[in-house]
């Protein structure tokens, strides 16, 4: 069974040490909870650590909760060897953005999987700005479509 840490959390285990992390970069405010769905799908799998930065509460009134989430995600983006990024309906994912042109363009040795919902706004956007990056993205449209190139992607690393 695959770990799911949702920020601000860690787990610290021989497991977890050993296992594949997968960071799951998308929207998180004003769009759907895709994150779940995505964690759904990778349930019985084995030797995968999934990094979750939706939070079920957010602390809103704490005025360090934003920085303590940012700096989260950071360092688990930094540690991940995949990355999905979602770009979910309901928001433009700003964000997720910059994630997808900093993680996506500056770092070679993070296998980056893109899925954009049909109903995105700025799809076009994001084909186009990852396809002059000079990477062969392949694009999903769905996130269940998104998790089964995932899973082929770790049993052929494992």
């Amino acid at each position: 069974m695959s770990i799911v840490i949702e920020a601000p959390n860690e787990v610290y285990s021989v497991e977890s040490t050993h296992n594949v992390k997968l960071f799951l970069a998308g929207g998180i405010s004003n769009c759907p909870d895709w994150q779940s769905e995505m964690i759904k799908e990778f349930d019985d799998f084995q030797a995968l650590t999934i990094y979750n930065p939706r939070r079920k509460d957010f602390p809103m009134d704490d005025p360090k909760a934003a920085e303590e989430q940012i700096t989260w995600e950071f360092m688990q983006l930094q540690n991940s060897q995949i990355i999905s990024f979602w770009f979910a309906k309901g928001s433009l994912n700003p964000i997720v953005l910059y994630e997808l042109g900093m993680w996506a363009n500056s770092r070679q040795d993070k296998k980056i999987f893109i899925g954009i919902d049909p109903e995105y706004e700025r799809k076009q956007d994001v084909i186009i700005q990852s396809s002059l990056a000079k990477r062969n993205f392949d694009y999903y449209e769905s996130v269940s479509d998104m998790s089964d190139a995932i899973k082929n992607y770790i049993k052929f690393i494992s």
